[in-house]
């Protein structure tokens, strides 16, 4: 684990501290720790599995064919 000394204005200790209650933590760096995973999954795209990975470039890879009518050509009409 990391140590690290940051400097907070008021007001990021606040929400640092309504976190911290929220959730029940013990201390700030928990607070800290929520607030990072929140970001994560709202804002960074996720990791793709690496099989996910290997079956697109397999996919890549394989012939395509032109479609002029889906519906007709997979007797949908």
């Amino acid at each position: 684990m990391v140590n690290a000394l940051i400097k907070l204005d008021e007001h990021s200790n606040r929400v640092l501290n309504i976190i911290k209650a929220q959730f029940g933590l013990r201390n700030k760096s928990e607070a800290v720790q929520v607030a990072i995973q929140t970001y994560e999954a709202d804002h960074l795209e996720p990791e793709l599995r690496p099989s996910y990975v290997a079956r697109l470039k397999e996919l890549q890879d394989e012939e395509t064919i032109e479609v002029d009518d889906f519906a007709e050509r997979y007797g949908l009409s």
